[in-house]
């Protein structure tokens, strides 16, 4: 979306289809500067934010992500080279949450339920990297 979020509305035609449905973002540097601007905003204006929003995060996850370069692209949890398809594998094979914590000292329970809930949402992404890397091909 924007680098900063400021809601400054430019609602020229021209940038109507470039700045998405006519907001211009520049740069802001906190939230309570957002804050205080959706204040400002009637509950329609609110309401369109609001689905921009939610439209960009579609895919996002909370404490996953996939980068090229890093873990082959494959998902993975964020601050580590921890794949997502390796966690629900050994889930898979009966390692519990607490040995997988005690194994990997840098997750938390939350990084585990984040894993979960993206093999949910991505069931045959993390099959196929579970497939791939059992076989020792590259993922597609």
């Amino acid at each position: 979306m924007c680098p900063g979020w400021n809601f400054s509305c430019r609602r020229n035609a021209d940038q109507l289809d470039r700045d998405r449905a006519g907001w211009h973002c520049d740069s802001v540097s906190t939230l309570a500067e957002i804050e205080v601007q959706i204040s400002a905003l009637s509950r329609a204006e609110k309401a369109q934010v609001l689905r921009w929003v939610v439209n960009d995060l579609d895919e996002a996850f909370p404490g996953i992500e996939a980068a090229p370069g890093i873990c082959g692209g494959e998902a993975r949890i964020v601050r580590t080279r921890i794949p997502v398809w390796l966690l629900v594998q050994a889930r898979r094979l009966g390692t519990s949450e607490a040995d997988l914590l005690h194994a990997y000292p840098a997750l938390a329970a939350e990084d585990l339920a984040n894993a979960w809930a993206y093999h949910r949402a991505h069931p045959a992404e993390i099959d196929q990297q579970i497939r791939d890397n059992e076989t020792g091909e590259d993922a597609a």
